[in-house]
């Protein structure tokens, strides 16, 4: 049987990165790995992109509404079969489209491997990540540093370089003067209570 696998980590913990890599293997072997994203993540357009200026064309991108197995039996029938589907921005699917992944691992025996976020900029659990937590297989964590050089584990929302600690959960980096950066719990709680206090 294969796995759902989540892979998480602050922003900047090379998930993109990662991701592209494991198409790279699946490709160099001569098999078929396929990439999906959720449609809300629009840094990119139908591309993944890693911030060290690597990118790969996503092969679904999947809508709120969207069934993901009928998405993926609609990619076979065009294009064959699939070794393994990766999950670019996995934080930003619904419950449901988790299941599917989960369904397909199982029912299928295809590895499905996500990768992405566990909390917001505000320490609040996206709801794709909070199924992933309940429902993978296995747990991976991906480890980047804070500014201070401690490991990061939360994500700070800057808005026109400045820390914001309220607003939507979704706002995409590089869109509207808005930006990320990885911290860890010390530093996080430093700007937040900073901004609270002034």
């Amino acid at each position: 049987m294969a796995k759902l696998y989540f892979r998480y980590g602050a922003m900047n913990c090379g998930k993109s990165t990662a991701l592209m890599q494991v198409v790279y293997n699946y490709e160099e072997r001569g098999m078929q790995a396929i990439i999906i994203k959720p449609y809300t993540d629009t840094k990119g357009g139908d591309q993944v992109v890693s911030r060290l200026g690597i990118s790969k064309t996503v092969d679904i991108l999947i809508r709120p509404e969207d069934d993901v197995n009928r998405c993926v039996d609609h990619y076979l029938s065009a294009q064959g079969k699939v070794d393994c589907i990766l999950v670019d921005e996995a934080q930003f699917f619904k419950r449901h489209h988790i299941d599917h992944f989960f369904e397909i691992a199982v029912k299928r025996d295809i590895p499905v491997i996500c990768y992405g976020l566990r909390t917001d900029f505000s320490m609040k659990g996206f709801e794709g990540s909070e199924r992933l937590l309940l429902l993978a297989h296995s747990l991976e964590e991906l480890k980047t540093i804070c500014r201070c050089g401690r490991k990061a584990i939360l994500n700070g929302r800057k808005v026109n370089g400045k820390f914001v600690f309220e607003g939507d959960q979704v706002a995409i980096d590089g869109e509207n003067q808005v930006e990320y950066e990885s911290l860890c719990a010390t530093c996080y709680f430093e700007f937040r209570d900073g901004i609270q206090q002034s």
